[in-house]
């Protein structure tokens, strides 16, 4: 006998799940914790954070973790389907945004280490936007999300999963200021996992 699939979750973790004897846990979890859209508490929280990671794939399925931060609230929450970010000049790249043409489909993560601990996942569908035309359809987008910086496009998300991920293991951290002494300076980024290698030519010292 079957049984129908839960309305959440890819087939392949229910798979998983039946091998492993999970599926009744696994089932509580979706019913409890899992929404298809955002609740209230899920967009307040949104609101508050400054950063979040993001998980795009190409159409062949080769993955790309980047991560994007703000101000407090630059990710938008338009309505409970619905959620948008900024993109702004960058390196170039533009891998996830890329990855985004091919396979609209993303997992973002938003982490909270220095108040409530806790983490939102959120699953959905991207569709990018020149920034005149996502105001011309939601005209209550901030109008100064960074300041001195213009939006080279946004990232309008259609929510399909929001869920919460657990407290138990994410480590509570206290901001520190960015220091702006000359002595603490911080080196380009091109040179710290890329820069010379220096004496990597040279035999070993004895």
């Amino acid at each position: 006998m079957t049984f129908p699939l839960p309305p959440f979750g890819s087939a392949g973790e229910h798979r998983l799940q039946q091998q492993l004897g999970t599926a009744d846990r696994a089932a509580r979890f979706y019913d409890q914790q899992v929404r298809s859209h955002l609740t209230p508490q899920m967009r307040d929280f949104i609101g508050r954070q400054a950063m979040v990671f993001l998980a795009t794939a190409d159409s062949h399925g080769e993955c790309d973790a980047s991560f994007r931060a703000g101000p407090p609230g630059f990710v938008h929450v338009i309505d409970d389907h619905t959620l948008a970010y900024p993109e702004f000049r960058g390196n170039g790249v533009l891998a996830s945004t890329g990855n985004m043409t091919e396979n609209p489909h993303l997992g973002m993560l938003f982490v909270d280490f220095t108040h409530d601990h806790v983490g939102l996942h959120v699953n959905g569908a991207a569709r990018l936007y020149t920034d005149t035309a996502l105001r011309s359809l939601h005209p209550g987008l901030p109008t100064d999300v960074a300041p001195g910086r213009s939006p080279e496009m946004w990232v309008c998300v259609s929510v399909e999963e929001a869920y919460i991920h657990c407290s138990k293991y994410i480590p509570h951290l206290e901001p520190a200021p960015r220091s702006t002494s000359p002595a603490a300076a911080r080196p380009k980024d091109a040179d710290y996992f890329t820069g010379p290698r220096h004496g990597a030519d040279q035999a070993p010292r004895a």
